[in-house]
């Protein structure tokens, strides 16, 4: 295990495989106003949704090497892809404080959804290794869940044409399948 030596004034290091993560680092600086902040936008690789597992769990330890050379004292893994395939790897050998947004998304669709059925889109790498699945499961959750990959969602995004017919025809033909479901919260994956 990686062991870490940080002061309370060390940065908070946030990434993501692109430029999503930024949207959390937005929020982090809202309710911690006094902390600092390290952002690592992994847009050399990105996008994570079609790599092998095996490369995702390299770059996040790459990432994370880099932030315990800027002495972090915790980390935040804004990208779901990350979150949901290297997450429990990063744990198991940092001795740093780490953050997922799988839990909470979780944790908060499970308290808000009163149909109990919750839709997750994410890249493929997202959908299949189940993680919101297995942790829906992990709160003993009774909501049942559809999750559907998305993979042309990330680059659609990334290139700037989300208010396009194009990406609306792309969001008709995946989301098509929750129009079969009393689904009524969708977490963003």
């Amino acid at each position: 295990m990686v062991t870490t030596k940080f002061i309370s004034e060390s940065p908070i290091g946030v990434f993501d495989s692109g430029l999503g993560g930024l949207t959390v680092l937005k929020s982090l600086e809202k309710i911690l106003p006094k902390e600092s902040f390290i952002y690592f936008g992994d847009t050399a690789h990105v996008p994570y949704g079609s790599k092998s597992a095996s490369t995702v769990i390299r770059y996040s330890r790459d990432i994370v090497d880099f932030f315990l050379t800027h002495n972090t004292k915790a980390i935040v893994i804004a990208c779901n892809t990350a979150s949901a395939v290297a997450y429990q790897e990063l744990k198991n050998s940092y001795d740093i404080p780490l953050f997922d947004v799988v839990a909470p998304s979780v944790e908060y669709s499970n308290d808000i959804s009163r149909t109990r059925k919750i839709g997750v889109i994410g890249t493929y790498n997202t959908i299949n290794s189940k993680a919101y699945t297995k942790s829906l499961a992990d709160i003993k959750s009774d909501c049942s869940v559809v999750e559907i990959a998305c993979p042309l969602f990330v680059p659609i995004i990334e290139e700037g044409w989300s208010n396009t017919p194009i990406a609306r025809e792309v969001a008709h033909t995946y989301l098509h399948e929750f129009q079969k479901t009393e689904t009524d919260t969708l977490i963003l994956g």
